[in-house]
């Protein structure tokens, strides 16, 4: 019966190890020009040095499985109470491999955020609310008006709040339901969260940021592939979250500045 476990153990080893290696479940292409490439080094990084600890621990186990059997002798259990020198070394090497593959990473998550993005960005508000998303253009002024709780209405459109009468900067935004972006221009997004907390997610950026209600948080990129891809709210928002999608447009200029003007006489 121990054999029978130890066999079984292995097997569930090369099995799992298969479908990592042959990369049955994998990412979709990177779209960044800044730090995809550098996110998926990263987890490559971390995945061969999990993996091998993963495949020694698991062999370890049916080596333990297979070596302290009940071999049908009568024999009785044994008791260790282990090696207070050998948990130690482990505890300490994974604390090591832990810091560091954290030291290595820091500096890409620190370009998205501490960074800031390259001058001249197009800058653009993400606004979460359960469970949408809009995203809002400045004008030509570049602009983007004030918000005004009070003015807040879903029924006539009104998402965001703008008095488009009274405050000047206001006239010529462009709030709309898809974020569209012209390809191999940086942008930078600022995010914002209408009631709770949700997260912008696009798998080809290799982005992900939450929404805090009451902060701005700005994330920056820039999509060097012309196509369309999926931007799914990741954080449990409520009943309605797994509706809370929209779709990231990457167009060629000419026809993101097309598709913006139509944006324009539609508000």
């Amino acid at each position: 019966m121990g054999l029978a476990i130890a066999l079984v153990v292995v097997l569930i080893t090369l099995v799992s190890g298969y479908f990592f290696l042959a990369k049955t479940w994998w990412f979709p292409p990177d779209i960044t020009a800044n730090y995809g490439h550098a996110i998926d080094h990263q987890f490559m990084i971390t995945l061969v040095i999990t993996g091998i600890i993963f495949v020694v621990a698991q062999v370890a186990l049916a080596y333990a499985v297979w070596r302290f059997r009940d071999r049908g002798d009568g024999r009785k259990a044994g008791y260790s109470h282990g090696n207070n020198k050998l948990e130690f070394t482990w505890t300490l090497a994974a604390a090591i491999i832990f810091i560091g593959l954290n030291l290595m990473g820091y500096h890409i998550w620190a370009f998205v955020h501490f960074m800031g993005p390259q001058p001249g960005s197009m800058r653009i508000e993400v606004w979460g609310q359960q469970f949408a998303w809009y995203f809002r253009y400045p004008g030509p002024d570049g602009k983007f008006g004030p918000v005004h709780v009070e003015k807040v209405d879903d029924a006539t459109g009104n998402f965001l709040g703008l008095d488009r009468d009274h405050d000047p900067d206001s006239k010529d935004d462009i709030v709309t339901a898809t974020l569209a972006i012209p390809v191999n221009q940086p942008v930078e997004v600022i995010l914002r969260s209408k009631d709770v907390t949700h997260s912008f997610f696009v798998r080809e950026l290799r982005l992900k940021q939450d929404l805090v209600p009451g902060m701005e948080i700005p994330i920056h990129f820039t999509a060097t592939k012309v196509g369309t891809y999926e931007l799914a709210c990741a954080e449990l928002c409520g009943l309605g979250h797994y509706k809370m999608r929209a779709f990231l447009n990457v167009m060629e200029p000419e026809d993101f500045q097309k598709w913006l003007q139509n944006m324009a006489q539609a508000q």
